[in-house]
Formats: structure tokens, C-alpha cells, sequence
């Protein structure tokens, strides 16, 4: 039985009208859900007001409401609670409903701009190789333990959040690693979480769509290491100049990482080539199948974080050259012409530029780098001519094309990528607006040796285009017209 007064603990109330020795049923946020004996959250969202739809909620069975704002009109039998911040209040509820499963785990959170998923699922296959029960949270996809679960955002909301972490607890897992996207610590989705770790990987131009400054986006991501409790770790990328800004007021243990700056773990790329890399990791030198300097950092960050989390270190350099690369993140194949085409989820232009110098610092320059990519619709705009800027400068030839379109124009998004391709790169690039067919062409293009880059969607196995999803998956995609080209 959990009772609502159970359900408040730690959340600050402003008001209560009515009884909280009542029996809540379950917790909902979404109006459409409520059945009898609920308890009804109203969040203000970006786009709906649950405030709304309190009285619907109460018609469907709703036996308290918490908002941040009264109704006028109070219903007889029904439980009325007041609190500054809904979504916030959100967050501790579902962690006391669901009897506040993190603090029966060894959860990690990573956040940053781009390494997030690499560095979550790569820990994931590391403890699960040495032996434990583990649990994710990532972009990709949820795992407790071996069940897997379809993610539908970076982090998902409060409530989901923490069921997850109760199958976790009910499946005896020991560790958990998760994402931490700006906009879930935003919105509060990580409150009432016991972490005992945060990684914090880079931060660069992205999300300025939800954002309005990159100072506010920066600080969103400091608060995160700013709730860790004292007995919790930090370990920071200090070759970004916000790694330090990240420890400034934390009270947790301060660790750091790098590759050109003094870190606690500092690892240098001895070789870099398509097959892996070669690293100098503190004292030991370790191969590993995963490519390019920002798998450098990501391996680095896994490194500190597993001898943090009490592994030893000559167990943590033998699973790390085992673990695979993470699905749409410089996933490759090489045809049977010799043609190498990676996909990647590269859709910032930080992370961009990252794969293209990659690409460029191993291949021999005798080879076109051909460069499919585009920008979503809906989001932050002002990337759009960095990421042409970027993909032209890198690249022998580039083709623009759609990424997922959403609710805008296609055309345009393109337009506004074409703003950023300097004068002397014009020559070098060409729009195709459907993106298969800008992926069959760049297979067309590629002769014997040369690489093909799919950017922007990686993992992902849809398109969308004026709010419908249809099929698509850039790797299935590109292995099929390589195929068909070899015939």
C-alpha cells in the first residue's frame, strides 16, 4: 500500500487541501492515462499545460491533483497539493512510489554534447564481460540486465526512469549507467536519483533550439555535478575548458581526464588506424577495435570510470580490448570493391568535424571522402551553415541531403546548410533532397579505396518527414547499394 503522504516525502509543498492518507493507485502526468485511484500531475509543458486537463483527470478517476496553481473551483473528495515546481515534484514522487531504487544501485550518469551513448553502453558490455548484472539507460535503448526495452528520448521522464530502476533492483542488478541529457536535468527528470558518479564528456554547439544561450545550456549540464553528494565521483574532460567549470561546485571526489592536459588519466594515440586504436593509458599501453581521437577520450573516460567503480586495472585494459562499437557510431563496412562506408550519428558540428578528421588523419589522401549529411527540422537552425562549413572544408565531395525533415521544408533546411560552404568549396558539393537516393549516389560515386560517411542519423532506423515515420536505417541502406553496385 502506498499512501500519498508517502509518495510527498521531500517534496516541497506550498498548500494541501484534503486528506494524504489516501492510497494512490499509481501516478500520472498525461491526462489520457489517469484510471481510478490516481494520483494526477499537472507539468507545464513546452507545448500542453496539464493544468488543462485537471478536471478531465478528475473524471477519470483521479484522486489527487498536484499543481502549481489552484483551480478556482475545488472538487469535493479530492486531494489538492500545491508545490512550486511540478516537474521537480515529479521526479521525487515516482523515486518514493517506486521506493527509491537508485539508492539500491551504483548508478553513473554521463553527460556532455556528444560520447554520451559510446561511453554508457561501452561500460554497460564492460561490467557485463566482467560478470555482473548491469543496467542502461541510454538513446539507443534500455537494458535491465539481458531484457531489452525500446528508449524513446536521451533521458526518459521521471516515472520511467525510476521503473526502470525497480526492474533493475527486482533483478538484482549492481550497476547502472545513464545518460544525462541538459534537458532531462532541466526538467528535473533526475532529481531524487542517487548517483554515485558523473562523467561529464564535452560540451559544443547543440540544443540552442531549448537553450537560449550556450552559458545557460553549460550551466544546466553544472548543476548536474552540482546535486552530487560528497561520497559520489567526478570524472571531467579537462581539453574542454568547461571541464573545470563542471567541478567548480561540487562536492564530490574531483577526477579528471585528457588527452593533450595533465589528467588523473591521461592517454596518448600511439596509432590510429580503421582496424582500432593504440593507446598509452596512464602507464599501459592498450588496443582497442574502437577508431579515432574522440574514441580516445571516450575509452579514457571508461577507463577511469571502472577503476573508480573498484575494478582492477588489469582487468579493465582486457575487456576494454574486447568491447565492439556501439551501433550508428563509426559503425563500417568495407565491399567486396574496397569501398569503406561509415555511418555515423554525427549531428553536431563538434562531432562532425571530429569524424571527418578522423577519417582524414587515416586515410592516405589518394581516396575521394565522400560526405553524405543534412540537419534535422524543428531544431536549433543556427548549426545548420557550421555543419556545411564543416562537411565541405573535410571532404573531397558532399552531398546535403534530408535528415529528418520533421515539420519543415527539406529544401530549406538545405538552403541554410549551403550558407556555410565557402567559395572555393562550391565545386565540391551537390544537394539531393531524398536522402536514400543521395545515398545511392554517393555509392555510385566511390571508386575502389575511397570512404563514404553517412552522418546525422546513425542508430536511428527511421525518417521523419510532416510528422510520419517511415523505415530507415542508414547502415542497412548504403550495405545494400554497395552490394548491388559489386553485381
Amino acid at each position: 500500500m502506498t499512501l500519498l503522504k508517502d509518495i510527498l516525502y521531500k517534496v516541497t509543498l506550498n498548500a494541501v487541501t484534503g486528506n494524504t492518507s489516501l492510497e494512490a493507485n499509481a501516478i500520472c502526468f498525461d491526462s489520457r492515462h489517469v484510471s481510478n485511484g490516481d494520483v494526477f500531475v499537472a507539468i507545464k509543458g513546452t507545448l500542453v499545460d496539464g493544468h488543462e486537463f485537471i478536471d478531465v483527470a478528475i473524471d477519470k478517476g483521479a484522486i489527487a491533483i498536484i499543481c502549481e496553481k489552484l483551480p478556482e473551483q475545488l472538487k469535493d473528495n479530492v486531494t489538492y497539493v500545491e508545490v512550486e515546481s511540478t516537474s521537480q515534484a515529479l521526479a521525487f514522487m515516482a523515486a518514493n512510489f517506486y521506493g527509491n531504487p537508485s539508492e539500491n544501485l551504483r548508478l553513473v550518469g554521463v553527460t556532455g554534447t556528444n560520447g554520451k551513448t559510446t561511453i554508457v553502453t561501452l561500460l554497460y558490455q564492460l561490467f557485463k564481460k566482467a560478470g555482473y548484472k548491469v543496467g542502461l539507460l541510454s538513446t539507443v535503448k534500455i537494458m535491465v540486465d539481458n531484457t531489452e526495452y525500446k528508449a524513446t528520448h536521451t533521458t526518459p521522464d521521471s516515472l520511467a526512469i525510476n521503473k526502470y530502476l525497480r526492474l533493475m533492483n527486482d533483478e538484482g542488478v549492481e550497476f547502472c549507467f545513464m545518460e544525462v541529457s541538459s534537458h532531462g536535468i532541466h526538467q528535473h527528470r533526475t532529481e531524487g536519483l542517487h548517483f554515485e558518479g558523473g562523467i561529464f564528456t564535452n560540451l559544443s554547439h547543440d540544443h540552442l533550439d531549448y537553450h537560449e544561450t550556450f552559458a545557460e545550456y553549460r550551466d544546466v549540464k553544472k548543476s548536474f555535478f552540482d546535486n552530487l553528494p560528497k561520497k559520489a565521483f567526478t570524472l571531467v574532460n579537462i581539453d574542454d575548458k568547461n571541464g573545470l567549470v563542471m567541478l567548480q561546485n561540487t562536492a564530490a571526489k574531483k577526477n579528471t581526464y585528457a588527452l593533450k592536459t595533465y589528467a588523473d588519466y591521461k592517454a596518448q594515440v600511439l596509432e590510429n588506424e580503421f582496424s582500432g586504436l593504440l593507446l598509452k593509458l596512464n602507464e599501459s599501453e592498450l588496443w582497442t577495435k574502437l577508431i579515432g581521437n574522440f574514441n580516445a577520450y571516450n575509452v579514457t573516460a571508461i577507463y577511469g570510470a571502472a577503476e573508480l567503480l573498484g575494478l582492477e586495472k588489469v582487468e579493465i585494459l582486457r575487456l576494454i580490448s574486447e568491447l565492439e562499437s556501439v551501433s550508428g557510431r563509426f559503425q563500417y563496412l568495407i565491399s567486396d570493391e574496397k569501398v569503406t562506408a561509415i555511418v555515423d550519428y554525427a549531428h553536431t558540428p563538434d562531432a562532425l568535424k571530429n569524424v571527418l578528421e578522423t577519417i582524414n588523419s587515416i586515410r592516405t589522401n589518394n581516396e575521394e571522402l565522400i560526405t553524405v549529411v543534412g540537419c534535422g527540422g524543428d531544431r536549433d537552425k543556427t548549426k545548420r551553415p557550421k555543419m556545411g562549413h564543416i562537411a565541405s572544408a573535410l571532404s573531397t565531395k558532399v552531398i546535403f541531403t534530408s535528415d529528418n525533415p520533421r515539420s519543415e521544408v527539406p529544401e530549406t533546411i538545405i538552403e541554410d546548410i549551403e550558407k556555410g560552404v565557402e567559395p572555393q568549396n562550391f565545386k565540391k558539393t551537390m544537394s539531393i533532397v531524398d536522402r536514400k537516393q543521395a545515398i545511392k549516389t554517393a555509392c555510385q560515386l566511390a571508386s575502389p579505396n575511397d570512404i563514404i560517411l553517412i552522418a546525422g542519423k546513425g542508430h536511428e532506423t527511421y525518417q521523419e518527414i510532416k510528422g510520419e515515420r517511415t523505415d530507415f536505417d542508414d547502415y542497412k541502406i548504403v550495405k545494400e547499394f554497395l552490394k548491388q553496385l559489386q553485381k
